[in-house]
């Protein structure tokens, strides 16, 4: 005869995210550690080490790595309307949860902000009609078309600024990021509360 599951078991699963929140999770934030390590290596490389052809296959691999992201951004914020998170732990005191509520927000904002503002400035770049974008070289992607039709100075400034914002959200978004990992790891730590294990599965 099967046992039903007790009260505390019952508790303990609704205190943790779904399997599928977890997975995105996890996927977003190494794919993005990745790309930081894609955009730093074609930005900071001399050219001896990285050669024309290597970061062409680098920024390549960045862009598709950034539109797989904004992807899977998409099914988080689908599954998290669809699916109520697990509620805050009761010890967080009220401007603890309106901050973590806060930093959530920031994030997914940047995370969409990352990609979008990336692809942009790759539309607006002047070569992006006879350069076609393909993601990891097998999935043609469009160019965003309205971007790619402006007066050629028009469009090399619009090139510029737009990766000044790419730029710029990725800053934000490693600051954010760092904010909330620490304030994990503090909750956790520090405070012992089992904030970490609402994103993990059981062992």
């Amino acid at each position: 005869m099967a046992h039903e599951p007790s009260a505390n078991v019952l508790i303990e699963d609704r205190a943790r995210y779904t399997h599928i929140a977890m997975l995105l999770h996890w996927t977003i934030a190494l794919l993005i550690i990745a790309n930081v390590a894609l955009g730093l290596s074609a930005a900071l490389l001399p050219s001896s080490i990285l050669s024309d052809t290597g970061a062409r296959v680098v920024i390549d691999m960045h862009k598709s790595i950034g539109i797989t992201v904004l992807g899977l951004a998409s099914l988080r914020v689908l599954w998290r309307l669809t699916h109520r998170p697990p509620p805050l732990p009761s010890v967080f005191l009220g401007w603890e949860k309106a901050t973590a509520h806060a930093a959530h927000i920031t994030l997914y904002v940047l995370i969409f902000a990352l990609p979008l503002s990336g692809w942009m400035h790759d539309s607006a770049w002047s070569a992006a009609a006879s350069h076609p974008m393909t993601l990891f070289g097998v999935v043609p992607w469009p160019r965003i078309g309205f971007l790619m039709h402006f007066e050629p100075g028009f469009q090399e400034q619009l090139h510029t600024q737009l990766g000044t914002l790419h730029t710029l959200c990725g800053y934000a978004l490693y600051a954010v990021l760092a904010l909330h990992i620490l304030g994990a790891l503090k909750h956790q730590w520090i405070d012992r509360h089992p904030v970490l294990g609402r994103m993990l599965p059981k062992c």
